[in-house]
């Protein structure tokens, strides 16, 4: 009891920060989303840098990975131009000409394992930019959180769709090498339950259609649950239960954020070709 007490709180706590920060102001989005981008690059960097004589630069490799966030915040408001990237080139290169002189035994997975990190991590959370801006006034931010928004949400209730659906009726293994208690009954629970919810936003964004607002609803599902997988592949591989401690009763922030990781990159392209073209 005291346990689900303690995931209750702490996800009521994490949902109003992550609510109040995307739709506060572009500020504080950049403020938490930047130090959920670092949070997370360290943690995943702590996870491998035993793995096979792997020895990765955590805090550089973090603080580069905080800076590509901040660097396309910039960038997407219309705040600065291209030039804002060239420190992150750098760092890359960086990356890449470092391992001359570390003598690590195994230089191709600091490589490997580095570079994976600012893709799947620093790059999926970077595009949540190009997700939030609008054409507008050059110099003048143009961050709306509709999007943003909306695509957590559908995240959240697909998690509760799937969970509640599961735990009832789940029989049929959706994915059982990878997740034994994920279910094809739990999936489409959840899918039905976003495909609901994104009527609600028909209602309330009307300028988007109603087909748009369920085309996108079922790419967070659909990607949302490649990403679950993915992660827990990744925990798999590496001989872990939880990605890290840092939120209590549910684990780390990759834990947390596995589903949007692979959401974000594929709403955002379903949201430049069907919505905002």
């Amino acid at each position: 009891m005291k346990n689900l007490i303690k995931r209750a709180l702490t996800g009521i706590i994490f949902v109003a920060v992550l609510v109040g920060a995307i739709c506060y102001h572009p500020i504080s989005f950049l403020v938490l989303f930047s130090l959920i981008t670092g949070l997370t690059l360290w943690e995943f960097y702590g996870l491998v840098k035993h793995y096979e004589d792997a020895s990765i630069k955590r805090a550089v490799s973090s603080l580069g990975g905080v800076y590509l966030f901040a660097a396309t915040f910039a960038y997407t408001n219309q705040l600065t131009d291209g030039v804002v990237f060239l420190p992150y080139l750098l760092f890359l290169i960086y990356t890449l000409v470092a391992e001359l002189y570390y003598k690590a035994p195994n230089p191709i997975n600091n490589w490997a394992f580095t570079l994976f990190a600012q893709i799947y991590c620093a790059g999926s959370f970077s595009m949540l930019n190009f997700i939030g801006a609008e054409p507008g006034t050059p110099g003048v931010m143009s961050y709306t959180p509709l999007f943003i928004m909306a695509i957590f949400i559908f995240v959240w209730l697909d998690d509760t769709g799937a969970y509640l659906v599961g735990s009832l009726i789940g029989k049929r293994k959706l994915f059982e090498r990878i997740s034994p208690k994920k279910s094809w009954e739990g999936f489409f629970g959840g899918l039905i339950l976003v495909l609901a919810s994104s009527q609600a936003f028909a209602w309330f964004a009307p300028e988007i259609s109603r087909l748009n607002w369920l085309g996108l609803a079922t790419t967070v599902v659909l990607f949302g649950t490649w990403g679950d997988l993915i992660e827990s592949l990744l925990k798999r591989t590496l001989g872990v239960k939880d990605s890290g401690h840092i939120l209590p009763g549910h684990g780390g922030m990759l834990d947390r954020f596995d589903s949007v990781m692979l959401a974000v990159p594929a709403s955002y392209i379903y949201i430049d070709l069907f919505i905002r073209n």
